[in-house]
């Protein structure tokens, strides 16, 4: 068996150099490839069309608030007229501050590649700055063409910022806390949004028919809601294409009945535009400050804006809004108000009652309509942010069905669905009334809102490289809007509003458990895998059996060997003729190009046979049932030895050397030369002068590559088994109550109801692997007596009145000299291996030996060190 030296060198050590040279990174077998993003140019034509349908899916939420914002706004009542004309002054500079400039005009702007959302920001402050709480990236991620970031001049503000954000740990969990509670609002959105706009909506049948009391109401919106959420699994692209013309009809009719209102009742109100009747509105003392907690729900959906940004460009949706959106909603507030002035009495029924008699059913028709695709609008929104956090290692594992086969980001949750359908149904027939719904959907608005904000600063900065003057300009317009708004709402937290932030608090407990144990685990991962060195230096054969086939072994490790590994040919000495250790790991970018997505590198050299792949994926790619990941590894595995072996014959022939010059190599940013995992960015451009080597060459690459073909196909019809590990996470004895209730109860609860990572990864069921890994005192689960120590300290007697293997290891007959000690000793031998300490175990009593106790002696033999080097990642 060979041996490896650990005599240290360099003050690191040989095994460290060793293990550098056996466990590169992966730039050498993906080198980067050109940037092929580029930003569509879209026609005229085809910018018209695009607005058009974005009608449907954007602006479905903001357009159906004016069935319930002067109901929300004076829900005792009008005491005096010009309280109406203040309330739609602040109306007008809401609409035009929060949803037109702020969003429209600047936000729209900070997407990622086209995406939007919190999860969107984040991503995107993730690339700029290296606040991602789990470092499992690695620089050739950088690489992707979807993975786009700047470098910054070292006196620069950004600079500056950016080493501020990478200083502590504690300000990388802010953001992502920041980002949880933004994303916890929005599934209060799609929970509140379905409950106040459909319950508005059924609303208005009591105007034309008195008789119908509230009850009847309530149950008309629960029906309509059981309806659109039972309707879900098949998804929204067989009516997708009604959303728009219906969308867009709800506006011109709201529009051209605000206009008539206002020649109709009374066209004073248009001296609303006037801002000094906010002023006025606000001596009017704590009553209308509190109202502000209605009048912002004019401005709900505005997060829609930036959330279902994926869907379309931003110069569809700036369009859509300047020309349909913003001045139809206008006209409808206007004309509301108009009606109100002289009916103030209605200001409950104020939408259904200011709508002409003669068209009041068929405007009733298309105000539910509209209100169901608003909400089928926001609900597909929390299915899709759902997918983000998942991705992001935010939320547990949970089923995703793809609805549309046109359409890559239409999904389903089915479990989300039926907790949001639960939640809908118990606010609408729990609140009964707009007034409180309100209240709790004005409450996660602002809370939205306000983490936009906060996060828009770090990407002014560090994205955008804008001013600081400017950034402070726009932080402190928006806070100064948002923090008044979010004052009013403070107060009517007894009154409904407590219900977003139980809901955000459920949720936000849920992931941050969830992410903090999946931190752990990886951290635990880290701290235990094994020095590929350490693998390798037991032999040619590694010391084990090779069986035929190929053995995929799962790990969260981009780099070294995972413990189980190690246990498993330690307990069990054979392994696969050929071995891939599978790395799948979430980018913070949106989706990774398929040529791109697989990385392959050889372990050491190609008699052992070795490699490791690391699979990227970005937050909106997704697996399908149809994928086949076993094929693509395997493809993937054949490429790399395609291109690897045609490299070495290039590269031994002295004259392709000197013509390197020639290959359509590609150079990376830092100057090295890297290519790339297709087949075009190596092969050397074909010259007169080269004809015969070059034949040669690939002559002798051809059987090269023939000849491992032939093996990893006879190793694959062999057969193929994947390998997973099972990471129990426990919290230490000496933990605090609270780490221990959130890891040992709520982690373990949610570890246990979550998809399994092989039901993900549509892995057959037949070819799978488990294999658990459990720590050493929760495995035992009884207390050893410490006796007879050495002098030295290095060998002490393990005394067991019973043994824990006893009830699940049946000792067979055949087996003379067999004891469960000795079964014992080898548990108690890999458990220490763990904790870095090779031991002998040898055992001296046994029951069944007759004896009145198990006694088992232990000996330390030495501390082994650590023997994988921890920067190979930065």
């Amino acid at each position: 068996m060979a041996s490896v030296s650990l005599e240290e060198d360099g003050g690191r050590g040989r095994m460290w150099d060793l293990d550098l040279k056996l466990d590169q990174p992966m730039d050498e077998e993906a080198g980067k490839l050109r940037n092929m993003f580029e930003e569509k140019n879209f026609s005229s034509l085809l910018l018209l069309r695009l607005a058009f349908q974005s009608l449907g899916v954007v602006f479905g939420d903001l357009g159906t608030s004016p069935l319930y914002v002067f109901y929300n706004t004076f829900p005792h009542g009008i005491s005096d007229p010009e309280d109406v004309i203040g309330a739609l002054s602040l109306i007008i500079y809401s609409l035009t501050l929060v949803p037109l400039l702020k969003y429209v005009l600047v936000v729209l702007r900070a997407n990622d590649n086209g995406q939007g959302g919190t999860f969107a920001l984040y991503s995107l402050l993730c690339r700029h700055a290296k606040i991602n709480t789990i470092p499992n990236q690695h620089r050739t991620d950088e690489e992707l063409t979807t993975y786009s970031c700047q470098t910054y001049d070292e006196k620069s503000l950004a600079t500056k910022v950016k080493r501020w954000l990478e200083s502590h740990t504690y300000k990388k969990k802010v953001i992502l806390l920041l980002v949880l509670i933004g994303t916890c609002m929005t599934i209060g959105d799609g929970i509140l949004t379905p409950a106040i706009s459909v319950l508005s909506a059924a609303g208005g049948i009591t105007v034309n028919k008195p008789k119908i009391s509230n009850d009847v109401v309530v149950v008309v919106a629960v029906v309509i809601l059981v309806g659109l959420f039972s309707m879900q699994h098949y998804g929204a692209d067989k009516v997708g294409w009604l959303f728009a013309p219906i969308v867009l009809l709800w506006f011109l009719l709201i529009g051209a009945i605000g206009a008539v209102n206002i020649w109709k009742y009374d066209s004073s109100v248009l001296r609303a535009f006037n801002p000094i009747y906010i002023i006025r509105y606000f001596k009017g003392g704590h009553r209308n400050w509190t109202s502000l907690g209605g009048i912002m729900l004019s401005i709900t959906g505005t997060e829609a804006l930036f959330a279902d940004l994926c869907h379309f460009p931003v110069l569809a949706i700036q369009i859509a809004f300047t020309l349909i959106v913003f001045p139809c909603l206008l006209l409808a507030y206007c004309g509301q108000a108009s009606y109100l002035m002289q009916h103030q009495e209605h200001v409950s029924e104020a939408f259904y009652r200011s709508i002409p008699k003669n068209i009041y059913w068929p405007m009733f028709i298309v105000a539910t309509a509209a209100a169901v695709i608003a909400s089928q609008a926001t609900i597909s929104a929390t299915f899709s942010i759902i997918k983000q956090a998942l991705a992001l290692s935010c939320f547990p594992r949970v089923k995703i069905v793809h609805t549309s086969k046109k359409f890559l980001g239409q999904i389903y949750i089915p479990d989300l669905n039926w907790i949001l359908l639960i939640l809908c149904i118990a606010v609408t027939a729990g609140f009964e009334n707009q007034s409180q719904i309100g209240n709790a959907y004005g409450t996660a608005v602002v809370l939205v809102m306000l983490v936009t904000t906060l996060l828009m600063i770090p990407v002014m900065l560090l994205v955008w490289r804008s001013h600081w003057i400017l950034v402070f300009l726009f932080t402190a317009l928006s806070l100064l809007i948002e923090l008044t708004y979010f004052s009013a709402v403070l107060f009517k937290v007894n009154q409904g509003g407590w219900v977003p932030l139980v809901i955000a608090a459920a949720f936000l407990l849920i992931m941050y458990v969830w992410h903090y144990g999946t931190v752990k685990r990886y951290e635990f991962e880290m701290q235990s895998r094994v020095s590929i060195a350490w693998i390798l230096g037991l032999g040619p054969s590694l010391g084990l059996v090779r069986v035929p086939g190929i053995g995929f072994v799962y790990t969260e490790l981009a780099s070294g060997v995972p413990r189980i590994f190690s246990h498993l040919i330690t307990n069990l000495p054979a392994i696969h003729s050929v071995v891939v250790f599978v790395c799948v790991k979430y980018l913070p970018v949106y989706r990774v190009p398929a040529e791109e997505r697989f990385l392959v590198k050889r372990v050491g050299s190609k008699n052992f046979h070795i490699f490791r792949c690391v699979a990227r994926y970005g937050y909106k790619d997704l697996h399908r049932k149809d994928d086949d990941f076993e094929k693509m590894l395997f493809d993937a595995l054949s490429t790399f030895v395609r291109l690897e072996t045609m490299m070495e014959v290039y590269t031994d022939s002295e004259e392709c050397a000197n013509g390197m010059k020639s290959i359509d190599l590609l150079i990376s940013d830092d100057g090295d030369d890297t290519f790339s995992s297709s087949l075009d960015s190596i092969v050397p451009a074909r010259s007169p002068h080269q004809g015969g080597i070059s034949t040669r060459s690939s002559a002798l690459g051809s059987a090269a590559a023939s000849d491992e073909f032939d093996f990893l196909n006879r190793c694959k019809d062999a057969g193929v088994v994947h390998i997973l590990g099972n990471t129990v996470v426990m919290a230490r004895r000496d933990s605090v109550l609270a780490k221990k209730i959130a890891v040992d109860y709520i982690y373990a609860f949610l570890w246990r109801i979550c998809r399994e990572n092989s039901v993900m990864l549509n892995l057959p069921h037949e070819s799978l692997l488990n294999v658990g890994q459990v720590g050493f005192k929760m495995f035992l689960g009884v207390t050893a007596t410490v006796t007879n120590w050495d002098a030295e300290g290095t060998s002490c007697s393990l005394v067991l009145s019973e043994n824990p293997l006893v009830g699940f290891v049946e000792l067979p007959d055949t087996c003379h000299g067999l004891y469960y000690c000795n079964i014992l000793c080898g548990v108690i031998r890999g458990a220490l291996e763990m904790v870095s300490m090779k031991t002998e175990v040898t055992w001296v009593r046994d029951v069944l030996h007759g004896d009145d106790a198990y006694e088992m002696r232990v000996k330390l033999i030495k501390q082994v060190p650590e023997e994988y080097p921890y920067k190979d990642d930065e």
